[in-house]
């Protein structure tokens, strides 16, 4: 039988990490054939092609270079070079991972021509119609032929929405699977000797949003708080370009460096990050996919956001939500430095093995 033809499409840093589990186990099977497509939508060096040498991930077989722009434009040149990929390699399928404009743009690509849909992540929400990514992730799957969520709730999303329980396919955390397998070599990393914090308590901050970053008084309430809590934990941050754009276009480099105790570093690899999250008394963030490492590690986590896709991490993870008041960062970072923080527990099928189960479903119905 003729190997079914999948272009997996990868386009942000977050999607490296979810794509490498699934192009390893595609490689070995029989029954599918992947064409890894890189739109190019981080080009930036840091922030996407470490990831392709540190992942072992294979080099893309197509790139798309659409690099930065507004998400319109982004999106609108994405499916203008995504389609003729379509045309000249006739795909059965496409496989798209998370909620960056890359997943959006190339499903509505396939979507029209008659290409099913596989959407790795699908079914998570924030209720927040305000975040590009929930645009992305409600389009994206509206349009999905086979739903691959990560946890019960995001079933339960999907359902409500009245997709047929037949194209629901519960199949866990596929983030946790590179976590897990990349355990031995973040053990390894020298980053923090690198920044003289081999031993020494810290916190863990990563802030990109542009609700937090592109708001300066959202930015301000924030820095308040780092303020704040850097007086008694040093506080390391590997800054993103944009948010140290704004901090210059605000005027608030002065203020930021008079924070002696917030250490910025450059944007940093998988297994550097890993293992600087790993060791962290707590981390600050606004990303998504750091509020589940937490969960998986134990380690405290205040989320500087009014709203997660991520609840499960909440319910059972160790994740609170903060928003970006000055009070509520500061008194949740009280509480941690205080030992009266929650113990979370690891939530179902987040066990190192969904790109198996991903496999394993993708054999039996395409």
């Amino acid at each position: 039988m003729k190997p079914v033809k999948i272009l997996v499409i990868a386009g942000a840093r977050p999607n490296f990490m979810k794509i490498a589990p699934i192009m390893h186990a595609m490689h070995k099977s029989e029954r599918l054939e992947p064409l890894l497509v890189h739109t190019g939508q981080h080009y930036d060096v840091m922030m996407s092609d470490t990831f392709f040498k540190e992942l072992n991930i294979p080099r893309p077989d197509i790139s798309l270079e659409v690099g930065s722009d507004t998400h319109a434009r982004q999106v609108a040149r994405i499916m203008e070079r995504f389609e003729p990929v379509c045309d000249e390699h006739k795909p059965q399928a496409i496989l798209v991972v998370g909620d960056v404009n890359s997943t959006m743009a190339c499903s509505i690509v396939a979507a029209k021509k008659d290409i099913k849909i596989i959407h790795v992540e699908a079914g998570i929400r924030s209720r927040d119609r305000s975040m590009p990514e929930e645009i992305n992730r409600m389009v994206t799957d509206s349009i999905t032929d086979i739903l691959m969520p990560p946890s019960k709730d995001a079933v339960e999303n999907l359902l409500a929405e009245g997709h047929h329980a037949s194209k629901i396919f519960l199949v866990g955390n596929i983030m946790i699977d590179t976590l897990m397998e990349s355990g031995e070599k973040i053990g390894q990393s020298e980053i923090l000797s690198r920044l003289n914090l081999k031993g020494k308590p810290f916190v863990s901050l990563t802030l990109h949003r542009p609700s937090n970053v592109d708001n300066i008084e959202n930015f301000k309430k924030i820095l308040a708080a780092l303020e704040i809590i850097q007086l008694e934990i040093p506080i390391v941050f590997p800054i993103h370009p944009r948010t140290r754009k704004m901090i210059a276009d605000f005027g608030l480099n002065d203020y930021v460096a008079s924070m002696h105790n917030l250490i910025l570093t450059d944007p940093l690899g998988y297994f550097d990050f890993g293992k600087l999250v790993s060791s962290s008394h707590f981390v600050l963030t606004d990303s998504g996919g750091i509020q589940e490492e937490t969960t998986v590690y134990g380690i405290p986590c205040i989320t500087l956001r009014e709203n997660t896709e991520r609840p499960v991490t909440v319910w059972e993870g160790t994740n609170e939500l903060a928003g970006c008041d000055t009070d509520t960062i500061v008194a949740l970072a009280r509480k941690i430095l205080d030992g009266k923080w929650k113990e979370g527990r690891i939530p179902e099928l987040w066990d190192g093995k969904a790109a198996g189960r991903i496999i394993e479903i993708l054999e039996k119905v395409l």
